[in-house]
């Protein structure tokens, strides 16, 4: 017999069929059991006698039998398979489970992060943090449209760098078969390379920070979703990040609404015009609003981002607001300083809901005067040659941008820590298991 999902079951009424999946609960009333049964599709009770009374929590199973309708008074309205349940008439166990080390059959995990990430590989298990994933592979597609749509072509991009991308020691360096490498902090050089080429690039890619930080917004492994543009002036890349942020977050909000409707997840304001602020204007208001002076900081923290963006919501309707124009020295080698204020750089953050998502800039696109940045920061164009060969032989006016795709996952969802929208997170305390408990597990 065919397998039927179980998403398909309140169309088989009345007819027999076979599902395959994993036991999240079983209640056993006398010589009757129920269990809720789940798969890729969703979760189905299935009704039956002792075989169905002997299961446990994450039993692998196939299960044979009737789909009934349920009486009026017994449909369960959360679920969409709420008006069915599958009388058994056959139960294989394929694979049995340990017993669980917590209990997974409530609606939330009610772990501590230390914990939920230690049993990772059955936490996942869990329909309210498979749900997390479902929205980032929903933010993966969002932005793979909304790239295509501006015309560009998705590339690859190494892993392993002869240089570190933004230079300073935050880079994780490998010997790389005798020789010194680094993992790359970004796909940013190879994407830029590619624009003589391809002229728009889009890349998904993993980016290695080595910064001693343990913050609910750091991530040591991290998932960029970049773009990179020929061709093109400031304000047309203004243009370009805030469609692809905008129809990126438009998409997943489409796609997943039960989703967001499971976390409280408000509806986004998204405006055809999204606010744009130089970072001095932004600080201005701040103070406006709330009497702290930061108008001659050098960057929004993180409580700024917080309170400009409670501005943008309020004044402008707007969850999202771009803010440019930050002080040239605390960007990367790269980035175009402002013609009209070389003291402030083309560069730009887009903020959502209190968190910068996405940054980036216009680039130096001349040759020698990327040379000349390279040296001002200290560091050896010749550690940079391929790099620079690409400018060397002609680079149109060109710019791009970032996205981080487990920040965009933890604001959607409202996450407490980036930690929980990251697969297998990486920070200065774990690889897969926290070096402590790895410590513990060796010496038993």
């Amino acid at each position: 017999m065919e397998r039927t999902l179980i998403c398909e079951t309140p169309k088989k009424v009345g007819k027999k069929i076979k599902i395959n999946g994993f036991v999240h609960v079983v209640r056993a009333h006398g010589k009757i059991a129920f269990a809720d049964i789940t798969d890729r599709s969703g979760i189905l009770q299935v009704v039956g006698e002792e075989d169905l009374a002997d299961l446990r929590p994450q039993y692998a199973v196939e299960i044979e039998g009737v789909v009934q309708a349920r009486p009026e008074k017994m449909i369960n309205d959360k679920i969409k398979t709420g008006t069915v349940e599958l009388t058994a008439e056959k139960v294989i166990v394929l694979a049995k489970s340990d017993e669980m080390p917590f209990d997974m059959g409530g609606e939330t995990l009610n772990l501590e992060l230390p914990t939920l990430l230690d049993f990772r590989t059955l936490t996942l298990r869990h329909q309210k943090i498979k749900e997390i994933f479902k929205v980032q592979a929903a933010v993966l597609a969002g932005f793979r449209n909304a790239s295509e749509d501006i015309g560009c072509t998705e590339v690859t991009v190494p892993t392993i760098s002869a240089s570190a991308t933004e230079g300073g020691a935050e880079v994780f360096s490998v010997d790389y078969y005798g020789h010194k490498a680094f993992m790359t902090q970004s796909p940013q050089l190879y994407k830029q390379m590619m624009v003589p080429s391809l002229e728009r690039v889009y890349t998904i890619a993993k980016a290695y920070r080595a910064e001693p930080s343990v913050t609910t917004r750091h991530l040591s492994e991290a998932t960029q979703m970049d773009c990179e543009l020929g061709f093109v002036e400031f304000d047309e890349l203004l243009d370009a990040l805030e469609f692809v942020g905008g129809k990126t977050l438009k998409y997943v909000e489409e796609k997943c609404g039960k989703i967001f409707k499971d976390y409280g997840v408000s509806e986004l304001k998204i405006p055809a015009k999204i606010p744009r602020l130089t970072m001095r204007e932004a600080q201005v208001i701040i103070k406006d609003r709330t009497g702290v002076d930061h108008t001659k900081e050098k960057d929004l923290d993180p409580e700024d981002e917080k309170e400009i963006c409670k501005w943008a919501l309020e004044e402008k309707e707007s969850d999202l607001v771009t803010v440019t124009h930050y002080p040239t020295k605390k960007r990367a080698f790269y980035t175009k300083p402002d013609p009209e204020d070389p003291e402030f750089s083309l560069s730009y953050d887009l903020l959502f809901r209190g968190l910068e998502i996405l940054s980036g800039s216009q680039r130096v696109n001349d040759h020698e005067e990327l040379v000349s940045a390279i040296k001002d920061r200290g560091m050896d164009p010749a550690n940079f040659t391929m790099y620079l060969q690409t400018f060397k032989y002609g680079m149109p006016p060109e710019g791009g941008f970032s996205f981080g795709l487990e920040r965009i996952t933890m604001k959607l969802l409202n996450l407490g820590n980036v930690r929980e929208a990251s697969l297998f997170p990486r920070d200065m305390e774990r690889v897969d298991f926290r070096f402590s408990q790895k410590e513990d597990l060796s010496s038993k």
